[in-house]
């Protein structure tokens, strides 16, 4: 059963903290697969402690250990999304027979182009429910049919990474050519990267990126705290009346497009300096933002900075935020919901969103709900600064991506009560 907390900050809004993130989750969880197709030559560490990473950890060591091939294996992922589509790929190259299935608002979220793809690569994918969704079937007989293969890449870049993983393991290699606009272009990047120190060499040519059936080499791939779980802490430093917040471990030059927050967060007055053992984030004064933000390289920022924005009364426009209606809920209707409630309107007009602040009013407790997000609850979280009292629902949603959250927002002086 899920339980409520109450979120509050006391006191003059002064945040002096250290905080220790967990481990990316989007590179621990391409880490595992990785490791489970170079067959234990790839070691990994700071893996993180994300519900996403634990579940995706489990179900690769359930499949090593399924010895009787000829049994169908069930492989629930919950909510974990990436899971679904990295397994999904994974699965159809792995010895047994597979049930792939997931949460109520899994089997809501499409597969049809990942199943579309590997189909024509030779793997042997049926539906088990609603065509074009999980849960699926997968089969042991992979045969492959092709090398090349073409797939839109403004769904998801999880798609493309899902292939691109196996891509070494496929006899014939693989040719991908990515049509019309690529999403989350640095999520693709991590991928190669991280391919790339495991000992798989790849062409990226044009639209196209080609990968030869190849070894894996033994190595060690390091998992980079995560940028996305960092994502909150600039907003809490923006929202804060000062702050100083030293985040250690992050990396200047990261592969997580999530880095992007630092630049993003210039204009909302969160200046970002590197230290010897991370960086320290000091808020200062905001500076007026003109343009259009563009967040299609960084989706899953989006929330945070659409929050944030609001609750600073700026009336910003934002594009990039399509692949957002099909995340763990439809996160635009979430926020249209949630932001009525301090009386901002998030506008959509030809897939140009626009925040309108001019009815913003902060009430003494509000009630959030989190439409079992993660992202939802820690977007909306900070605005305890401005609110007596916020009952966030179900708040340990959080326990997907960024387990510590509630316990490190403690640390940062808000008291945080379950009820």
């Amino acid at each position: 059963m899920s339980k409520n907390a109450i979120v509050s900050f006391k006191g003059i809004k002064d945040i002096n903290a250290e905080i220790a993130l967990t481990g990316s989750k989007s590179e621990s969880n391409r880490a595992l697969i990785i490791g489970a197709l170079s067959k234990g030559l790839v070691k990994v560490n700071n893996l993180s402690d994300a519900a996403d990473t634990v579940i995706l950890n489990n179900i690769l060591n359930q499949v090593s250990g399924h010895q009787d091939t000829a049994s169908c294996l069930t492989v629930d992922v919950g909510h974990a999304g990436t899971a679904m589509r990295f397994l999904t790929a994974y699965l159809s190259i792995a010895n047994g027979l597979f049930n792939l299935t997931g949460s109520g608002r899994m089997k809501e979220r499409p597969v049809k182009l990942l199943v579309e793809a590997l189909q024509q690569l030779g793997a042997g994918i049926t539906y088990a429910g609603q065509s074009g969704y999980p849960p699926l079937n997968i089969s042991n007989d992979f045969k492959q049919a092709t090398r090349n293969i073409k797939i839109q890449g403004n769904i998801s870049s999880q798609y493309l990474s899902a292939l691109l993983m196996i891509a070494p393991s496929l006899p014939q290699g693989l040719s991908l050519e990515i049509t019309g606009e690529l999403t989350s272009r640095p999520y693709l990047e991590m991928t190669l990267s991280m391919l790339e120190e495991a000992g798989i060499r790849h062409r990226w040519e044009g639209n196209t990126i080609h990968i030869e059936n190849q070894d894996f080499k033994e190595s060690n791939l390091i998992v980079e705290p995560d940028w996305s779980a960092a994502s909150y802490w600039y907003s809490i430093a923006a929202l804060a009346d000062q702050a100083t917040v030293i985040l250690p471990n992050l990396k200047e030059k990261s592969l997580q497009g999530d880095s992007k927050i630092r630049e993003i967060m210039v204009p909302f007055g969160v200046r970002t300096s590197s230290v010897p053992n991370g960086i320290t984030l000091k808020s200062g004064t905001s500076v007026a933002i003109q343009e259009v933000l563009d967040l299609k390289d960084c989706p899953d920022l989006a929330q945070t900075i659409i929050v944030c924005a609001a609750a600073k009364g700026l009336n910003l426009s934002f594009t990039g935020l399509e692949t957002l209606k099909i995340k763990e809920t439809n996160r635009i209707l979430a926020l249209q919901q949630e932001l009525a409630k301090i009386g901002v309107v998030l506008k959509e007009e030809n897939e140009v969103y626009t925040l309108n602040c001019d009815q913003l009013s902060f009430p003494e407790k509000i009630t959030f709900a989190t439409y079992d997000d993660h992202r939802m609850a820690m977007a909306f979280a900070p605005l305890s600064l401005f609110i007596k009292e916020i009952e966030m629902e179900d708040y340990q949603v959080v326990e997907k991506s960024y387990p510590d959250y509630w316990k490190d927002l403690e640390k940062a002086g808000f008291t945080v009560k379950e009820v």
